[in-house]
């Protein structure tokens, strides 16, 4: 059977990354929509099989100057106050999380590279405690609360909520799980200029992408098919597309 996953991008080089073959490999066809250029409705968002809201350098709290943001929050909305299976990587779960009614803001400080993540017991318990132990990606400056009914799934030291999830169907990553390692160059060369006004050397990033590339490219298989597998099969269409094997590459 024949499933639609959209991926709203915000930055070209934010992609789906090591995602996209566990999404094709369980036959979803991928659609990108590019977030400022196209249309992000409610019907488009709550008719697709599997939503991704991707990252990107803006936030929550930017729609006056980027406005086509207000009316994505309010797809995202539609789509999440119908349960429908949705995935948000930072940004991205920032928009969840404000859909959902919960606060998103600046923190004043970032944090940018890779470092492990602190679980929770319901975390620890989850699709993420396949990454225990395993660094992943981290870039970001904003941080939002807990949704209501929602549980908390992990934590760094300096931003206690990394992860959330809803139910079976929404889950909400402020870190980068998508990012394959050895694409990270780009990143570089992409915020060059805020490595360098933080005073954060890329040489590291670089070093740590690629000694980390095939643990981490292992777990995120493992941890965001696990998560597919999971999706409510109250949802016919997940029901229908089987339980393919994603634990290794």
């Amino acid at each position: 059977m024949s499933l639609t996953a959209l991926v709203v991008r915000h930055v070209v080089f934010e992609d789906l990354g090591l995602l996209r073959d566990v999404l094709t490999e369980r036959g979803y066809n991928i659609r990108y929509l590019e977030a400022g250029q196209d249309e992000i409705t409610a019907e488009l968002l709550v008719d697709a099989d599997l939503v991704v809201v991707l990252g990107g350098p803006i936030g929550v709290g930017d729609a006056e100057r980027y406005p086509f943001l207000t009316p994505e929050i309010a797809a995202i909305r539609a789509r999440v106050e119908r349960d429908r299976p949705t995935l948000g990587v930072c940004l991205g779960a920032q928009l969840m999380a404000a859909a959902m009614g919960a606060a998103v803001a600046p923190t004043g400080r970032v944090e940018i590279g890779f470092s492990p993540l602190t679980f929770t017991p319901d975390g620890a318990a989850s699709v993420l405690g396949g990454l225990a132990d395993v660094p992943v990606l981290h870039w970001h400056g904003d941080q939002f609360e807990i949704p209501a009914g929602a549980e908390r799934l992990a934590e760094t030291p300096g931003f206690p909520n990394q992860a959330f999830a809803a139910g079976r169907n929404l889950l909400g990553l402020q870190f980068h799980l998508e990012v394959d390692p050895r694409m990270v160059e780009t990143w570089l060369i992409a915020n060059a200029y805020e490595l360098a006004i933080h005073e954060l050397d890329p040489r590291e990033i670089r070093a740590d992408a690629l000694a980390i590339t095939p643990r981490l490219t292992a777990a995120a298989r493992t941890v965001v098919g696990g998560w597919l597998d999971a999706l409510d099969p109250l949802d016919a269409s997940v029901t229908e597309s089987g339980g393919n094997d994603a634990s290794g590459n």
